[in-house]
């Protein structure tokens, strides 16, 4: 069994979750080596990159932790700007949430928290919306980030900048332990070799996958299928998010579009006819125009989901092991938070009260009877 390399904490996981955890650590001077099998598969290259707590009309302690992050994302992206000389696509640009009626606009649990809006007013943010949609909700503290072509591409670069060492295409097979205490992973590398890495901390960051290492964890997968239009540069300000399907406006005019939601498709890699077309209705239903935009792109991820759909953050059963994994459908909204969290976690830094009691709220045990 060999060490990590120089005592480093083992970050499981080169998602995005795993590097803006891996770059944390990595700035407050500790070793840190992550474990990649295939980082093109990490939902953080699949996801729109909206950040959207009031949008999705979260609830609760979720609210609470998708609010917390959201108010810390600015700063966390000038972070890794200044780290890596790199552009993430941060856009501060608004959501609005269209709905039939007033009344099902009133109905949204976070509509208390935006702008109301009658159908004048949609027409003043999105003057192409549909005819169907006679009301909506624009949320201005809600925004994107261009997480495929920005984010993801300075996250590294910033993890490289600190020192953190990569292992890509390395498969973790086991979590090894002793005494109910973490001492490593047994791995298969890119050659096909099995070895073992010793570590006395780790970080699992394994998204939909987590359940495979830690078959305790309530974790399972939700496929999305997505696509990319070319719209022109100025034909959409503010991203739209309706009932199923959402618009997602980059700079250069790009539109991103999603999801589909497909949990009875377990890992099945792949687009899907059915799927396709349901993302062209969405987009029919919500901005007629754009479906005579052309497709640029077509892809599909698997969203990690948990019962509650709150991600499991903090110890697991095996001491010196963490969780950072199952956060569906807000992994790009809750990444600087995570990475505050674990970051924190690992090295025994104190937390504010208020963060202590987000991590608690999101304790892997909360599921146990």
């Amino acid at each position: 069994m060999s060490p990590a390399t120089n005592g480093s904490v083992l970050v499981i996981g080169g998602g995005l979750i795993g590097l803006s955890i891996a770059h944390q650590l990595a700035r407050q001077g500790h070793g840190v080596e992550v474990l990649s099998r295939r980082r093109s598969e990490a939902a953080g290259f699949v996801a729109a990159g909206m950040l959207a707590p009031h949008a999705e009309g979260l609830r609760g302690p979720l609210l609470q932790l998708g609010q917390a992050s959201l108010n810390r994302i600015p700063d966390w992206v000038n972070q890794i700007e200044a780290d890596s000389g790199l552009c993430c696509g941060l856009r501060s640009c608004g959501i609005i949430v269209p709905f039939h009626s007033a009344a099902a606009r009133d109905a949204h649990p976070t509509a208390h928290l935006g702008e109301a809006l009658n159908r004048k007013g949609l027409e003043r943010e999105a003057a192409d919306l549909a005819e169907q949609w006679q009301a909506g909700v624009l949320f201005a503290q809600d925004g994107q980030i261009d997480n495929r072509r920005q984010l993801m591409r300075a996250l590294e670069k910033a993890c490289v900048n600190f020192g953190v060492k990569f292992q890509e295409g390395i498969e973790v097979l086991d979590l090894l332990q002793q005494n109910k205490t973490f001492v490593g992973v047994r791995v298969r590398n890119a050659e096909g070799e099995l070895c073992t890495l010793q570590a006395d901390q780790a970080v699992l960051c394994t998204g939909a996958w987590s359940s495979k290492l830690l078959p305790e964890l309530p974790i399972f997968p939700v496929k999305g299928q997505m696509m990319s239009l070319q719209g022109p540069r100025d034909a959409l300000q503010r991203v739209i998010f309706g009932p199923g399907t959402y618009l997602v406006p980059r700079e250069d005019g790009l539109i991103v579009v999603g999801a589909t939601s497909e949990p009875e498709a377990d890992f099945r890699e792949g687009l899907t006819p059915f799927g396709q077309r349901e993302l062209q209705q969405g987009v029919a239903s919500l901005l007629p125009a754009a479906g005579q935009w052309p497709p640029m792109e077509r892809w599909w991820g698997f969203r990690p989901c948990t019962p509650d759909e709150g991600p499991l953050l903090g110890p697991s059963a095996l001491a010196g092991l963490w969780l950072a994994c199952g956060h569906h459908r807000n992994g790009v909204l809750l990444a600087a938070l995570t990475a505050d969290l674990l970051a924190a976690a690992v090295i025994g830094k104190p937390l504010s009260s208020s963060d202590a009691e987000l991590l608690n709220a999101f304790r892997s045990d909360r599921f146990e009877p």
